[in-house]
């Protein structure tokens, strides 16, 4: 007797399906996008840092992003190297976005993750781990820009690092900023980033008034950078002092 393609132990779909699209009208762009906020304000960082050691949990609105650091530990590869290694992986949650995402790495995740290495590893002493690698994974619960997912992303594994005990210069604490017709506009969202002409993300190390990484999109003056990035600059300042103050609380109750 021939046996049928169909798998009897699984509840099998349409063959078509077409998944519902939330996105807002074009036309209600500029309605929706500030919600409230002055164009020098960032959303505010409801919470921080989580109880579990090594990691971080950071939500600014509809960006949701959690950080779990593991290491120094010893590296696989059988060559010495002076300097330990750094390895930062991003992933993003199926439901993170608004189409749902398929569970496997793909370029955005790789970008993503370039970008954060970028902002945290000259904060790391990672010549006090040789031949020893730090991970650092972070996964995006929810996505509201990709802007915000880089300077929200590189904040936590920055506090996760610390959380950890790992010997750092510094934190390091980042912001957005999107160029909306002549304004300069703090913290885009996504629809905000859209909608702009160019976007600025600054990651810096505040307490010895250091760049650590500087990301720039789209089309704008060298003049208009240097104002975005002067202004982030001053944002990351009052980012900062939220984190270290969290991380003495944390610190505190253990």
């Amino acid at each position: 007797m021939a046996q049928s393609g169909i798998d009897r132990r699984r509840i099998n779909g349409p063959e078509e399906s077409f998944p519902p699209l939330f996105d807002d009208d074009d036309d209600d762009i500029e309605l929706k996008t500030r919600r409230g906020r002055a164009p020098g304000d960032i959303r505010p960082i409801s919470r921080s840092i989580s109880q579990a050691n090594g990691s971080a949990y950071i939500e600014t609105e509809k960006t949701k992003i959690a950080c779990a650091v593991y290491g120094p530990r010893q590296s696989k590869t059988t060559t010495y190297s002076e300097k330990g290694r750094l390895n930062v992986e991003v992933k993003f949650t199926p439901f993170s976005c608004t189409r749902r995402r398929a569970p496997i790495r793909d370029a955005e995740d790789r970008s993503l993750a370039v970008s954060i290495h970028q902002a945290i590893v000259s904060s790391i002493r990672l010549e006090l781990f040789p031949k020893s690698t730090i991970d650092v994974f972070i996964t995006i619960i929810e996505n509201d820009g990709i802007e915000g997912c880089i300077a929200s992303g590189s904040l936590a594994a920055s506090a996760a690092l610390a959380d950890a005990g790992i010997e750092m210069l510094g934190l390091v604490a980042s912001c957005s900023a999107a160029i909306i017709g002549d304004d300069i506009q703090l913290d885009p969202s996504e629809a905000e980033a859209r909608a702009s002409s160019g976007t600025v993300i600054l990651a810096c190390m505040p307490a010895l008034d250091s760049i650590t990484s500087v990301w720039q999109s789209g089309q704008m003056s060298a003049d208009i950078a240097l104002k975005c990035m002067e202004q982030c600059h001053e944002r990351c300042i009052d980012i900062h002092s939220i984190v270290a103050q969290s991380l003495l609380e944390h610190r505190g109750t253990n």
